[in-house]
């Protein structure tokens, strides 16, 4: 049966460019919030940054390319039960079929725990995946609130699946600490800071990568729209420039950016995520020679 999508969702795309068959790429909205601890609304996310989306001019000065002739699918959302367990199975299931047709998957959150179900069903395509986790939280609690599967737990429940590199963070609890590999967290301030980490975050990553954004990795400043706004994070420019060079030295197979907790009064960051999605699919697509616009 073929999968229920949303034509020319993301992007309002012509229907040349959104066919399923014919789209490289599948985004995929999961408006869950069951776990979050402060403020609520993450479920509203994925609708915003779509509609966001709406507004985006597709052609990108840096790559000179229109990625969206590769195709851009954008699915229905995924049913969240209530339970997150429950939930990351029903995105496991959801990300499967969607892999196995050949697509680069998008994950759009949603509350950040939705990235396990998403990672689970690239690990199966991709036996030698790590996980590039950009975020201001480490969330590596091995239960929180009762749940396994809390937002807060959610690189220790990657961590089982493949391992992971975590950059931008800049807050977690005394009780993680023990837990880091020092090799492999990079901190928000050693970022910020001009110490050289790239390319010793690049060495700790597989070649096959999935690369997940919590929008919090970003400052308040531009980024206020999440559920736990940190100080200290990084600008656009940071986290594009921590990008670049993972995109040209490794193998990206999947992303997700969650924790959009939008804000009626400030559409501005339900833009800012919407153009980062197709600022690093422009990124990967022009590492993958498919998209260039002397194509068109």
């Amino acid at each position: 049966m073929k999968p229920e999508t949303h034509p020319g969702a993301f992007g309002a795309l012509s229907e040349d460019f959104c066919r399923y068959e014919a789209s490289s790429v599948a985004v995929l909205p999961i408006p869950y919030d069951g776990t979050s601890t402060w403020m609520k609304g993450a479920d509203m996310g994925p609708q915003a940054l779509l509609d966001a989306s709406a507004n985006m001019e597709l052609y990108d000065i840096e790559t000179d390319s229109e990625m969206f002739r590769c195709g851009i699918v954008t699915m229905k959302p995924v049913h969240c039960p209530d339970d997150p367990e429950l939930m990351v199975g029903a995105v496991t299931e959801r990300a499967e079929s969607l892999v196995k047709d050949g697509k680069f998957v998008v994950g759009v959150g949603g509350e950040h725990s939705v990235s396990v179900g998403l990672v689970r069903a690239v690990a199966e395509r991709f036996p030698d995946l790590s996980v590039l986790q950009l975020d201001a939280h480490a969330d590596t609690r091995e239960a929180y609130e009762g749940s396994r599967f809390n937002h807060a737990c959610v690189m220790s429940r990657i961590g089982e699946i493949c391992p992971y590199v975590q950059a931008g963070i800049r807050s977690m609890d005394a009780s993680e600490v023990n837990g880091l590999n020092r090799n492999r967290i990079f901190f928000a301030h050693e970022i910020i800071r001009g110490s050289n980490v790239v390319p010793k975050l690049i060495r700790e990553l597989t070649q096959d990568v999935y690369i997940t954004i919590d929008l919090d990795v970003l400052d308040p400043s531009i980024m206020p729209s999440t559920g736990t706004p940190e100080p200290g994070g990084l600008d656009w420019y940071d986290l594009l420039g921590l990008l670049e060079p993972v995109i040209m030295e490794r193998n990206v197979v999947g992303m997700d950016v969650t924790e959009l907790l939008p804000n009626p009064v400030n559409r501005a960051p339900d833009f800012l995520a919407a153009k980062l999605i197709y600022r690093i699919l422009s990124m990967i697509f022009a590492q993958k020679g498919g998209n260039r616009n002397d194509q068109k």
